[in-house]
């Protein structure tokens, strides 16, 4: 039985044309461990914009029913050379129900169940998934709580996880106000982990310190490196997560990071011996990553993906992480959305602007069947 539908896609042309549109599709019956599934609810994350729209102009593109025709910049449309010419699916996650299954016996255990997943295609009327690779919820559960149970959820704690492989004992975070952001509070508190919040207005201030958090920090305040400094000297939390990449956070953490653990210690030429790590796992700033280099020697910069770092912690560590999201998934791991509209919605002006602007508290929600 073959299913009939919609699928977006995103090519990039040698040109610097950036297309995103609509397009019909049949999707074949799955085979083996695949399912179907019918996809009701996917989420907009800043790791699906990176597919979507990178650095294209969407200010000045041309906007006609479900397609978005934008010019890429020369130098990223070099960078992206790899992908010129191909009509790429995008949408990581997503809830819906599994409407075929392959002959696997695990697929089969999933029909007509609400499956939460991360095909890679979820901006589509249907999308294929693996049977192991996601999980079903409890009907009590709805679509839009399952849509977001994977990118954000498995991330947060897979800082925690970083944390305690690597050996350090807390976490400074930037552009702390987000979505992951607030489960990474949550968890914790949970979890009584330091953790130094940092963030951008007294707004998301008072966001995180309503969550519970006890350093939060806003990074435009004029005493705002020497309360940093502060933070970490108090909470020991020597390995930072930037999400925004370009420019001076990852800098100004290990800065932070010296000077605390400089305190009370003997001059060493070569800076403190102990360690100090920051991941970048977002570019929320394409600009250029900037160090200043007055951390001295015993530092690491390095970059953070949730798949590598998945295969890297092995089965036991990644089960464990989807039993907790599973549990808390209508508490801990709850997200909320600003806007919800379907496939055509998602490709207007407005809707556009709204979500590439990545704003906190502006997450937008692609329901197929709306």
């Amino acid at each position: 039985m073959a299913f009939t539908g919609k699928q977006l896609t995103t090519q990039l042309d040698a040109d610097g044309t950036l297309t995103v549109q609509l397009n019909d599709k049949t999707w074949d019956a799955p085979k083996g461990t695949q399912v179907l599934v019918q996809v009701e609810a996917s989420p907009i994350n800043p790791s699906d914009l990176g597919l979507l729209f990178a650095s294209a102009d969407t200010d000045n593109a041309q906007y006609s029913p479900g397609k978005v025709v934008a010019k890429m910049p020369d130098a990223a449309t070099r960078a992206f050379k790899a992908r010129h010419g191909m009509a790429m699916p995008a949408g990581n996650e997503c809830a819906g129900i599994v409407v075929a299954a392959g002959e696997d016996p695990a697929a089969q255990a999933l029909l007509g169940k609400r499956y939460a997943c991360v095909p890679g295609s979820a901006y589509a009327t249907y999308a294929y998934a693996d049977a192991n690779m996601g999980f079903a919820v409890d009907d009590s559960v709805t679509a839009e709580q399952a849509a977001s149970s994977f990118v954000n959820p498995m991330t947060a704690l897979g800082f925690v996880e970083t944390m305690k492989m690597e050996g350090f004992t807390g976490i400074v975070h930037a552009a702390a106000a987000s979505n992951l952001g607030q489960m990474l509070v949550k968890i914790c508190l949970e979890d009584n982990i330091p953790l130094v919040n940092v963030v951008r207005s007294d707004a998301q201030v008072k966001l995180l310190k309503d969550l519970g958090a006890t350093h939060v920090l806003n990074m435009t305040d004029a005493d705002y490196m020497p309360k940093l400094i502060d933070a970490i000297a108090e909470t020991k939390a020597m390995l930072g997560f930037d999400p925004i990449g370009g420019g001076t956070v990852a800098s100004q953490f290990l800065s932070a990071m010296e000077a605390a653990a400089s305190r009370g210690a003997a001059f060493s030429r070569y800076g403190s011996s102990e360690p100090k790590k920051v991941y970048i796992y977002g570019a929320l700033d394409l600009g250029p990553t900037i160090l200043n280099r007055a951390f001295g020697l015993t530092w690491d910069l390095a970059g953070w993906l949730l798949t590598p770092f998945m295969m890297k912690a092995g089965p036991e560590v990644t089960g464990r992480m989807r039993a907790r999201v599973m549990k808390d998934l209508t508490t801990t791991f709850a997200s909320h959305y600003a806007k919800k509209g379907n496939l055509e919605d998602m490709l207007t002006r407005e809707a556009v602007a709204m979500y590439n602007a990545r704003r906190t508290g502006e997450k937008y929600l692609v329901t197929p069947g709306a």
